[in-house]
């Protein structure tokens, strides 16, 4: 699953300079310095605690009234006494992160994703179950330090692993049932914790239950049909076509924002490349490995492409809403596996639903 998405806010564009924040949209927080968002409501001791000044990406105090230029922070970090200005080329590729260290942490993903669907394919649903566990605490984790927010984790746990392997032997059905009952666990579990935040946190571990594993449980209806393993590559190599297009085009040609409040480096020119990619992915793996038809591989293509869209839109407006910059630390060179999974999840709703539907279950 080697994907990396050109257009993430934490990008700098091919002339080495970070792009300037947008207005009302709060800057991610700088390595090594925690956020400290206002959030109305909580219980956070914010009000005590001596407020640590925003950084820009070059950790030079950011300056709300200074024009928000690559230009103006190298300046101000020049005429710093006792600091060395570096160029800003020097501190990060034009990807935003270590480039080999993505490749090869994506390269290794990949590699075990093909030896479960090439052995035993049913390892795929234990690798989805995984991943979606560790993506639960990642978000969990970060609501927590900074909005103060407490997820039910206990049933959100319990209750996503229900829906991915009961999703295997009763499809929908399973996944559907262990989500209602997963809502009702948390609505009891947070009783005890009074009034105080109760509707918050309930919204909260609703969410989580439904964004992680409700969506992962439709890749893992993927792999239980007899062609599940041509299911899964179809859906898989999709998204990665989507990225990859995306990714190559937006930075070869990338000129127009495509949301600049929320994503500020994604272009109309990268969405096109995604669009290129996808339908061509969606054509080819649909007709080869599935023996489906090309227009039904183009359409196939062109929905995930959108969702696909869709899922890093909303994963970068989750994290300006939470002034973060990953969502983890577990992957060199992609962050956590929220990060990885921000394309995946809504995809793989759209694509069990459109198999399901153009290639008869076998």
């Amino acid at each position: 699953m080697a994907q990396v998405s050109e257009e993430r806010e934490d990008r700098v564009d091919a002339t080495g300079e970070h792009p300037a924040a947008a207005p009302g949209t709060p800057e991610p927080a700088h390595a090594g310095t925690p956020a400290t968002p206002d959030f109305p409501g909580t219980t956070g001791a914010t009000a005590e605690t001596p407020v640590v000044p925003e950084t820009s990406g070059t950790g030079a105090p950011s300056d709300p009234a200074a024009p928000a230029t690559g230009e103006a922070t190298r300046s101000s970090a020049a005429e710093a006494p006792g600091t060395e200005a570096a160029p800003e080329a020097k501190k990060a590729s034009k990807a935003g992160r270590n480039l080999p260290a993505a490749i090869g942490v994506g390269l290794l993903l990949g590699a075990a994703i093909i030896v479960s669907l090439l052995t035993v394919r049913f390892l795929f649903i234990g690798i989805i179950a995984i991943a979606i566990a560790v993506g639960t605490f990642e978000f969990a984790g970060v609501l927590r330090r900074v909005a103060d927010t407490r997820v039910a984790m206990i049933p959100v746990l319990v209750g996503g692993q229900a829906m991915i392997w009961l999703a295997w032997p009763f499809g929908r059905e399973g996944a559907l049932t262990a989500f209602v009952l997963t809502v009702l666990a948390c609505l009891l579990w947070r009783l005890p914790g009074g009034a105080k935040g109760y509707l918050r946190d309930i919204s909260a571990s609703v969410f989580a239950a439904a964004y992680l594993p409700l969506f992962g449980a439709f890749a893992a209806m993927l792999v239980p049909p007899s062609d599940g393993v041509g299911r899964v590559l179809t859906f898989l190599i999709g998204v990665v076509a989507s990225d990859t297009g995306g990714y190559i085009a937006g930075v070869l040609g990338g000129k127009h924002p495509m949301a600049p409040t929320i994503s500020p480096k994604k272009t109309w020119e990268g969405f096109g490349g995604s669009l290129v990619g996808g339908v061509v992915a969606g054509a080819l793996t649909l007709s080869l490995l599935l023996d489906g038809h090309v227009w039904q591989g183009v359409i196939f293509g062109v929905a995930i492409v959108l969702t696909a869209t869709l899922g890093d839109l909303v994963e970068s407006l989750i994290k300006r809403d939470l002034g973060v910059k990953d969502m983890g630390t577990l992957l060199p060179g992609h962050g956590g596996i929220m990060d990885r999974l921000d394309s995946l999840l809504p995809s793989a709703v759209v694509s069990w639903l459109l198999l399901s539907a153009f290639v008869p279950l076998g």
